[in-house]
């Protein structure tokens, strides 16, 4: 027996609520922080090497890094004064970015988008253009599941593969002809890219071939954002719209935002704990796999365009109004 002020409890029953008291003060000693940024740009894409090692992209060629963790954020040359709407780095020293030109600017046959690439750390940056038909076909995202396989895509389910680190970009054959926004990839091979019309495509060879996997009664959603953990996976969209597969893909159901802002992209660490960001500031936490979502709140009104995680205790959410968030201690070293 353990004594305690309100009496004699039995010892399990103080170690229960030990635990619940501990777990309490962990909760409240991680959450969400914004960061100085230093810039109003709207912030469209975050990548992280490590947990002090970072890249935030934005509007007007706006290039942020970091080497602690977000605390000190500073800005980087990117080459250009066009929109930048993907980051990714390999290691230090071999990035991409993905850059969308103003459409009001365009120049007869100037492409309307390009990737740059660095080998030098960001300190020079090369142009690379995709040899579409049409030149003024946008592409959206770019994603790199280690420094030597690639993908690019867009508008009209434009879709685009590198197997030797950029050196080559070839045209795939995709499943849609609508705007493809988001993807992910998996360990075991099994990738999907989302887009307007209700799009899923997915692949079970690494990304070579590309089939439609279509969720009932959503015809007039736009999913914005995906995020896989082996077999589950889910998609988040228009008017906070979340559906969730358990079966790697073959089957979507609904599940219950309680928002109806736009969610713009979702992340999970394993098959229970997630975040998903949209619109108005809009962030939600799961610890169930998203049969409950909860909102969570933040210091920014501002739409969160794109998540990044490390891990449990480390993570990024940007978006408009040079908005960086961080996950972790309540107050950061730097930050009051």
């Amino acid at each position: 027996m353990v004594r305690i002020s309100s009496g004699w409890l039995p010892t399990c029953v103080f170690l229960l609520l030990l635990t619940a008291y501990c777990s309490t003060l962990t909760a409240q000693a991680s959450s969400w922080s914004r960061q100085p940024s230093g810039t109003m740009a709207w912030l469209r894409a975050v990548y992280f090497l490590d947990q002090n090692r970072g890249w935030v992209a934005g509007s007007y060629g706006t290039l942020l890094q970091t080497s602690d963790g977000g605390t000190t954020w500073h800005k980087a040359p990117s080459g250009t004064r066009d929109a930048l709407m993907d980051v990714h780095f390999s290691d230090e020293r071999v990035g991409w970015l993905l850059a969308q030109r103003d459409v009001l600017k365009l120049k007869t046959n100037e492409r309307s988008s390009y990737l740059l690439h660095t080998n030098d750390g960001g300190v020079t940056w090369r142009p690379v253009f995709l040899d579409t038909p049409d030149v003024n076909t946008r592409f959206v995202r770019l994603l790199f599941t280690d420094a030597q396989h690639g993908w690019v895509f867009g508008e009209t389910g434009v879709l685009f593969a590198s197997n030797d680190g950029g050196e080559h970009w070839m045209p795939q054959r995709s499943a849609t002809r609508h705007l493809l926004l988001n993807g992910t990839f998996a360990n075991d091979g099994h990738a999907f890219i989302v887009g307007a019309g209700a799009t899923i495509m997915q692949s079970n060879d690494r990304g070579a071939t590309w089939q439609l996997s279509e969720p009932r009664n959503v015809a007039n959603t736009r999913f914005n954002g995906i995020t896989s953990v082996g077999s589950f996976a889910w998609a988040v969209g228009s008017a906070g719209e979340i559906f969730a597969s358990s079966d790697g893909g073959r089957a979507w159901s609904r599940q219950h935002s309680n928002v109806d802002s736009d969610l713009f992209d979702v992340k999970f660490i394993d098959a229970r704990q997630g975040w998903a960001v949209g619109d108005q500031g809009t962030l939600l936490h799961t610890t169930d796999g998203g049969i409950h979502w909860v909102t969570e709140p933040t210091s920014s009104n501002h739409a969160l365009q794109r998540l990044f995680i490390i891990d449990r205790n480390h993570a990024w959410a940007v978006g408009f109004g040079g908005t960086i968030l961080r996950f972790g201690d309540a107050n950061p070293p730097g930050l009051k």
